[in-house]
Parts: C-alpha cells; structure tokens; sequence
C-alpha cells in the first residue's frame, strides 16, 4: 500500500478498510476468544465511539488511554483520533501517584479506563480534576456513577453506515503524546505527529515487504503505550493484518503456538531470555542429537559471518535446517518468518545465535522521540553488530564527539509542556539522541550511551550495558548491574540464578577474559531479587531503571571498595 499521499493515520485506516473482505478478523484477543473483530466491525465501533468522544472534546484536547493490549485499544486511538483528539497512553504498570503526574502535566478532557483494577488507581484522583469531562471504560466496573460513565461495549454495535468520514488533519499535527518510560525522574511526554508514524510504516513495509502473505500474522504483546507497539500497529494495519493480542509474557510461547505469528516484535530482554534458555536445552543434549546441533550453531555462524561453505558444509546445513531448525520453528508456531528487536541494543552474541538456529532476528534502533524506529537491519542482509541503514526520509549524521543526531519528519514535534527540555535535544533541526555511534558501509552501529557512561578516575569512558550483556549471556547470572563511575574498578550487583550458583565466579572469570583492564569486575555481590516491573526496577520495556537499583543497593555497592 502507497503512504506517501497520506495525510493523517486514519486515511490509512479507512483507505485499508476499502480495500479490505469485510468480514475478515483484523483483531483478535487471545485473552477473550469471543473478542474478534472484523474490519467491519472495527469499523463501525471506531465511528459509533468517536461520536460519543466528539460530544466530550474539542479539537487537540488530550484523550488519556489506561489500558493492556485489547482490541478496544486501538479502536480507542482511532476513535480519539477521529474526533480530533490526541491519544496519551499510559502503561497499566503505573501507581496512582504516576497517573496524577501525568493528569496533571497533560489535562486530559476524558479518560479511557479499561477494567476494575485500573479504576481503581485513578478513582480518587478523577473528583479532583474538574476538566476531566467523562471517564469511558471497557469492562465492568463496580462503585461508579452511571451518570459520568460510559460503557464502551455498549456503543460497538453493528450499524449499516458505509460512509467515510472526511477529517482535517494533517501530517504535521499531532497524534499522540507518549511519556517516556522514566528511566531518570520524571517522564516527559514525547508529542509525536500522524507524519512521523506514517514515515515510520513506510519505512517498515519496505523492510517486510519480501515476509508478507495474504494476511500476515503478528502476535503483539509489548505494551501499547510504548511508541515501539504504538506504532507496530499502524504497521499492521499498513499491511492487511491479522492482529492478536498475547494474553501476558507468561503465556507468550503458548499464545505463539495458538496463533502461529508471522512476525514479531520483541525487546532485547526477551531475546535474550530465549538465548538462554535454548542454550541451557542445548548444553544438556548428547550423541549424535549434540553433533546435529553443534552443526547447525557453528554453519549457521559461518553463514552469518558471510563465509564460504565448503561442498560438505552445504549438504549439511540443507540436513540440519531440517533436523533442527524446523524443529526450533515449530516451537514457535511453526509459522514465524522473523523477530523484530527494538527498545535497546541487542547483544551481538545472541543476535548471531539466534539467527544462526534459524530464528530470523532483525535488529533496529529509534527512540520515541523518533516515532520510534530510525534504522533497522534488512531480512536479505543481516549485520547483528549493526542496527542497519536509516528508513528512508530518515536524516543521520555523527556529531563532532560521536553522538547520533536524526533529522526528518520521524522526529517529535517536541516535549509536551516542556519548551527547555525539548530546546536541549532539538537544535537546528536535528535531534540529539544520546547514543554514541558510526556507520559502517551505509549500516549504523551503536557504541555507546551518553547518559550510561561510566567514567574512570582516569578519564576513560566505559559503556555498562556492554559488560551488562556480557554477564547476563551467563547461565549463572538472571541480571546485572555495573557500578563504578569515577571509582577504581568496576563491581557489579548480580541477580544469581540458584541452580548454577556454584559456577558463578567462574563465569565472571570468563567475561573478564573478553574484557579490557579497566571494565573487568574487580568484586561482585549477589541478590536474590529479580529486578521486575512490579518492584519498579524495570521499566514497562524491561529495560533496567539503573538510577533506582544502584539507590537501594548503593550501601552494599560501597562496600566493596
């Protein structure tokens, strides 16, 4: 589908919905069987529910969205769109005191809640807001005024309307607002226009242009409120999609073998979660089970370090691609034709792992200030060390000192209500990401994180995440954090896994040996405590809130010096 003559993301919608057998499911809760909805369906629901809005809201009036991934979800975003909304996610993972900054900062005129739970949260915040004009909920909810609440449920009903509405919005305006997930004080809400996702979808469908079937499958589970998520589902609907909604991370292997996706997207941790555990199942193979193995890891390394295969070598990766990774595919859904990485850097060793058995795994890079995505690997010319060449329309240049700067529509408009901190990463045009990096053959590579950088007593930067990686790719350790800026040496708090306990001083030995000098992990101390969302010491993207830990742990990190 062309893009370029877009002017908003709901001509997407209704342009897809034309095109589309209006009878097929375009989503589809994994959660809920009973929950499917057709783009018929999507249809009348989205223009049923924007009527409703419309009544509540004028145009760029915020529209704040609590909710997991649902189908009403979207049919939300669309809805608050349509009405001349702007749409403000907020992850469910957030406490009441999270909800009323952001209520505070962006001042919504109506809120979408989605069950008893999140209500909850909120409900002694909503009689203190008087420019909250109406609170629209999804599931049934106890203890509310019928008066100045309404059911969605209610209002998706199947009508005869075929007409399309026409909506005066253009590229340039805003879409959403997106609060960062925090991972520094507090968040502040990235203004993202309907040109810069659609920038994105472009970029997106040429890159899985050579992966699409009739109706590709995706399997969507990170949260919507992230900009990563947000934007993936544009990208389906881009392509014609069958969008199911995972039921939980704890059920993702499962809800994979239920709906066999195509493609999907994922964040490092859970990437490096599946290295692991394929690594652990590995190690305890035997026989000629482990030869097969050992076969397919070494060929399939070889092929993705561009090597040439020997006579022998090419009979045997035909064999093993049948014996092996057909089987690792299977366990997956048997369907599935790539991952996506985005959120955070992927480790090479298990980018080059996880290709090698056969799990196609495309590394990106964005931001949310980005809308997200910047680059991203090609399928037919995967660099694991790289996050491939930037999305066309996508300006980057490598500042003076190293820094990655993007310029294009994909960039924010700026920070809601925040003139001073947009004015310090938005200069000239171009947005000052942060990462340090350098292109290699047109591809990009990051080396660094500005704001995760350790510095020596003498004067040498050190990345963590780096040694992080390194660490984590141990079958001893669950998580880790460096520690050390201005000290002299590194130490590191590890999350130990029980069962391997006994070999932990010899794994860190190993990573010292793939280290220089000075980011060797002089001492150590171990925790039993995985870092999680619910204990606040990740963020909703599961990345590590490096600030908070290194708080709670500082005495006991002190120490070992």
């Amino acid at each position: 589908m062309k893009l370029k003559g877009l002017n908003n993301l709901l001509e997407l919608f209704f342009s897809q919905y034309e095109r589309q057998d209006k009878k097929k499911i375009l989503l589809s809760s994994l959660k809920d069987l009973n929950k499917n909805f057709s783009w018929e369906k999507t249809f009348n629901s989205v223009i049923n529910l924007s009527n409703e809005i419309s009544k509540n809201i004028k145009k760029g009036d915020r529209c704040l969205l609590i909710s997991e991934n649902r189908p009403e979800w979207l049919i939300s975003d669309l809805s608050i769109m349509l009405s001349g909304g702007i749409t403000v996610p907020a992850y469910t993972t957030y406490i009441e005191r999270d909800y009323e900054y952001i209520i505070d900062d962006c001042k919504p005129s109506i809120i979408f809640i989605s069950n008893e739970e999140q209500y909850k949260k909120i409900k002694n915040i909503l009689p203190k807001k008087d420019f909250i004009n109406k609170v629209f909920y999804f599931d049934d909810l106890n203890d509310i005024n019928i008066k100045d609440y309404i059911h969605v449920e209610n209002l998706f009903i199947n009508s005869n309307s075929n007409l399309i509405p026409k909506v005066k919005i253009s590229r340039n305006d805003p879409a959403c607002i997106i609060y960062t997930s925090g991972t520094e004080g507090n968040p502040k809400g990235v203004i993202l226009s309907h040109g810069g996702i659609l920038n994105n979808c472009e970029g997106a469908c040429e890159l899985l242009q050579p992966l699409l079937s009739k109706q590709t499958r995706f399997l969507t589970w990170l949260p919507l409120s992230h900009s990563y998520e947000h934007t993936v589902q544009f990208v389906q609907i881009s392509v014609g999609a069958k969008i199911f909604y995972a039921e939980g991370i704890d059920k993702l292997i499962k809800n994979m073998n239920d709906c066999r996706p195509q493609i999907m997207t994922a964040v490092p941790r859970f990437y490096q979660n599946l290295y692991q555990k394929i690594k652990a199942n590995f190690n305890k193979t035997k026989g000629f089970k482990k030869t097969l193995i050992d076969a397919t890891v070494k060929l399939g390394m070889k092929k993705m370090k561009k090597e040439k295969f020997s006579f022998n070598e090419i009979f045997i990766d035909k064999l093993v691609d049948l014996l092996v990774r057909k089987k690792i595919k299977k366990q997956f859904g048997g369907s599935l034709k790539t991952f996506v990485s985005g959120g955070g850097a992927l480790d090479k060793e298990v980018g080059l792992f996880l290709n090698s058995i056969g799990l196609s795994t495309l590394q990106g890079y964005g931001l949310t200030e980005t809308s997200p995505v910047v680059s991203c690997n090609p399928i037919h010319d995967v660099r694991v060390e790289t996050v491939g060449p930037p999305f066309k329309g996508n300006e980057v240049k490598i500042a003076d000192d190293g820094e990655i700067l993007v310029k294009g529509e994909n960039v924010m408009l700026g920070y809601w209500n925040n003139e001073e901190e947009t004015k310090k990463v938005l200069i000239d045009g171009w947005l000052h990401t942060g990462d340090i990096g350098n292109f290699e053959n047109k591809y990009l590579k990051i080396t660094d994180r500005k704001k995760d950088i350790l510095i020596t007593p003498g004067g040498e930067n050190i990345s963590p995440i780096k040694i992080e990686n390194e660490l984590t790719n141990s079958e001893s350790i669950e998580q880790a954090v460096v520690y050390g800026d201005n000290k002299p040496y590194l130490v590191a708090l590890i999350v130990i896994n029980e069962e391997k306990k006994n070999i932990l001083s010899e794994e860190i030995e190993k990573v010292n040996k793939n280290l220089t000098n000075i980011e060797k992990i002089k001492k150590f101390i171990t925790i039993n405590e995985m870092f999680s969302i619910e204990n606040g010491m990740l963020t909703p993207t599961l990345k590590l809130k490096r600030y908070k830990i290194i708080n709670k742990y500082k005495k006991q990190l002190e120490n070992l010096y």
